[in-house]
């Protein structure tokens, strides 16, 4: 029994020493704190030094960055305005060449619609001339035996033929009229005019 209170009591011990240890030097530091002497003149002028050291090396550390700052952005819009002047180049050249390729359709298809419509004249001309000269014969006055040139001038004046073919046929006309000996071979150069 003596034992047992022995070894509560060696611990109890112990856990006091500690507490007074720490006590100690709590008090010891506080003590310190308290009684520190006020830095002198020379030690406040170090310490102002040393801030104001401290805060030229901020500045300078933050206008490099600036510097940094400004030469990244300034070199990021000049890529801007190169990349921007690259593509409204690329866009003029796109448009020019749109332009051109839809002038050159454009004439492509004038030039196929005149072409057409050459063609489609010349099949006009030949049909209706090949029927003035069906219904010239059908009536008898464009025959060998009963030529008459009067009723032929005013049939051909009197038709839809253009002014080009009407000259050519009143000429063949007035050769026919000249020289009735060569009404065969005026009347071939005349179906020949309408052939095409």
């Amino acid at each position: 029994m003596w034992v047992a209170s022995f070894s509560l009591g060696d611990h109890m011990m112990s856990r006091i020493l500690v507490i007074a240890a720490v006590a100690i030097v709590g008090g010891g530091a506080a003590y310190y704190f308290m009684n520190q002497p006020e830095p002198t003149p020379a030690e406040r002028l170090e310490s102002a030094a040393q801030d104001a050291g401290d805060a030229l090396t901020d500045a300078a550390g933050a206008a490099r960055d600036a510097a940094e700052d400004a030469v990244a952005s300034a070199t990021e819009q000049a890529s801007d305005v190169a990349q921007q002047a690259s593509d409204a180049a690329t866009s003029a050249v796109e448009q020019a060449t749109d332009a051109a390729t839809e002038a050159a359709d454009q004439a492509t298809t004038a030039a196929t619609d005149l072409a057409n419509a050459a063609t489609d004249q010349v099949a006009s001309l030949t049909s209706d001339g090949q029927e003035w000269i069906q219904s010239m014969q059908d009536t008898g006055i464009l025959t060998k035996e009963g030529f008459n040139y009067d009723a032929l001038v005013l049939a051909v004046q009197g038709s839809s033929l253009s002014q080009e073919t009407k000259d050519s046929v009143l000429k063949i006309l007035a050769d026919i009229k000249a020289s009735p000996e060569t009404f065969d071979a005026k009347m071939q150069e005349l179906k020949a005019l309408f052939a095409g």
